[in-house]
């Protein structure tokens, strides 16, 4: 059994930067890979990014390239999400979750989900 909680959201302008953590209870948690979503107003949850247990391999969506770097802590039973140019279309509520296998960009592969943490970005 694993919880994960989130947090490290709030409000920031367009071009600023978050860092998002995801704290894990749970002995094993080293062995888990992990992912970071996302869920906007009105909109289903989405893949964001992914870290392998070791953090040799990650993967991002594609808008996030370049912006977003996912990180973890296995010491700690952290997991991050470095934010860095936020956009008006990165508003939503973010949750990390615990892949349990398959594709790693699909929802339905994961469990685990922490209650999320609301990033809002707007002038």
């Amino acid at each position: 059994q694993v919880q994960l909680v989130e947090s490290g959201g709030g409000l920031v302008q367009p071009g600023g930067s978050l860092r998002l953590s995801c704290a894990a209870s749970g002995r094993t948690f080293s062995r888990y890979d992990m992912g970071w979503f996302r869920q906007g107003p009105g909109k289903e949850r989405e893949f964001v990014a992914f870290i392998s247990w070791s953090g040799g391999s990650t993967s991002y969506e594609d808008s996030v390239k370049g912006r977003f770097t996912i990180s973890r802590d296995n010491a700690k039973k952290m997991v991050y999400l470095q934010m860095n140019s936020l956009k008006s279309e990165d508003t939503a509520i973010y949750y990390c979750a615990v892949r349990r296998g398959g594709s790693v960009y699909a929802v339905v592969n994961y469990d685990y989900w922490g209650q999320g943490t609301q990033v809002t970005v707007s002038s």
